[in-house]
């Protein structure tokens, strides 16, 4: 499948937009999409799936080892992968630049223009020649000018482009285009899409076919990262595949599509609302993904699904809770507002929203003994990004030592009966969502 990343210059300068026109662009030209995103972001993908119809993939080296983030773009399906990028192109040290780079896929460019238009060509020049001081193989292939208006604005960035830096096209300047934020993003997709007609004007600035031509088709073997997969295969049968239940709703929304596809190879997944009133289904093991429960702590307050989780749980029931999840499963959440909500009870903590985040990095962490996702010794790879802040009892139990990110105190894990709850989001490439399922028949 040939691919491009879309990069900006900075954070802010429109990747997300031009992102979705471009999808909107190449998909008017008959092109079949596959979006993804760099990084770990949730939020990100969440608008690409609504715009395109599938999910978005996560392409992130350090969550997935480098072979693993190319299984993930392997597994992709289209005739064009169209990749998001994280901050400026060369920003952070599992960078948009090396993720293209590890890739092997062209960059295409983002850069703000409302404020200039020979300067935008410079810009990106500079962008494309600093890739061999960096010391990383990022090909800077093409241009597109955010907030640009049409006319001698556009004419003037396109004309002082270099030609081994084709103008790929601009977005226009409307509030049309602008996706509203809270805590930890963008409005999620399906609260806040782009309307369609904004979208389709900014995709008539977006020159589909010259794009497509700058895609590329990677120069690495894809059955050759599959065969070397280290997710171990599925054995099971129907008869004796485990039972999973996943919370999914507004509260646990933060979930990887790789992740699920996993789970349903492992098992048998059953989803569930505990926002909506659901209660918990009968299941070997429950997996509470990340989201927004502070949003919903009321709902969960008085959610049966939380009430036979903690029962559930003392009878050694299995649990595994992310972030979002580990939330629900402590004693309380408090929010900004000063409100308390009992939770389900089960992890000895409470939990309080902050007004900035408390922690915003790549992880890893080193198991102090065996749980529910890694063998004692084990090291796992994250994410964290939160705004409340875990009080725990002074008795608490944690899982891992944490050798990179903040954790809870610099431990991390909460761990109860055969509950786990982590602030940090794994993907599956680690082999944690595994180790989970093969604890459930244990």
């Amino acid at each position: 499948m040939r691919g491009v990343v879309v990069a900006g210059t900075a954070s802010g300068v429109g990747k997300t937009v031009t992102t979705l026109a471009v999808c909107r662009a190449l998909e008017r030209e008959g092109y079949e999409v596959q979006p993804a995103k760099a990084g770990p972001d949730f939020i990100d993908p969440s608008h690409h799936a609504a715009i395109v119809g599938k999910p978005s993939r996560t392409l992130d080296p350090w969550l997935e080892g480098d072979d693993g983030m190319r299984r993930t773009y392997a597994r992709g399906e289209g005739d064009i992968c169209v990749v998001e990028g994280m901050m400026g192109l060369y920003d952070g040290d599992t960078s948009t630049a090396r993720v293209a780079a590890l890739l092997d896929l062209p960059v295409v460019l983002v850069a703000d223009a409302r404020a200039g238009m020979q300067s935008v060509a410079a810009t990106a020049y500079g962008f494309r020649t600093y890739a061999d001081r960096m010391g990383i193989d990022a090909d800077v292939a093409g241009v597109i000018a955010s907030r640009a208006h049409g006319g001698r604005h556009a004419e003037g960035i396109r004309d002082a482009l270099p030609e081994e830096l084709p103008y790929l096209g601009r977005i226009p300047p409307s509030d049309d285009l602008e996706i509203p934020e809270r805590h930890l993003g963008l409005h999620l997709g399906d609260e806040a899409p782009l309307s369609d007609e904004a979208l389709d004007a900014a995709a008539d600035g977006i020159r589909a076919d010259a794009l497509a031509e700058v895609a590329r088709e990677p120069d690495w073997d894809a059955e050759e990262v599959e065969s070397g997969t280290r997710a171990e295969p599925v054995q099971a049968t129907d008869s004796d595949r485990p039972t999973v239940a996943v919370a999914r709703d507004e509260a646990f929304c933060f979930v990887y599509p790789s992740t699920l596809a996993r789970l349903e190879s492992l098992g048998t997944v059953s989803y569930f609302s505990p926002v909506a009133g659901d209660d918990l289904p009968d299941c070997d093991g429950v997996y509470l993904p990340g989201g927004y429960p502070e949003r919903f702590a009321a709902d969960l307050a008085s959610s049966p699904a939380l009430s036979a989780l903690a029962d559930r749980a003392a009878d050694g029931l299995p649990v595994f809770g992310e972030c979002g999840g580990l939330m629900a499963l402590t004693e309380s959440l408090t929010t900004t507002d000063g409100d308390t909500h009992e939770m389900a009870g089960i992890l000895p903590a409470d939990v309080t929203m902050q007004e900035r985040y408390q922690a915003l990095d790549h992880v890893e962490l080193r198991a102090t003994d065996g749980t529910l996702t890694a063998d004692a010794g084990e090291t796992l790879r994250g994410h964290e990004f939160h705004y409340s802040s875990a009080d725990p009892a002074t008795d608490a139990r944690f899982a891992f030592d944490v050798e990179r990110g903040s954790g809870i105190d610099g431990r991390e894990g909460l761990t109860e009966y055969r509950t786990l709850g982590t602030y940090a989001h794994v993907h599956p490439e680690s082999g944690a969502f595994d180790r989970f399922v093969s604890r459930l028949t244990d």
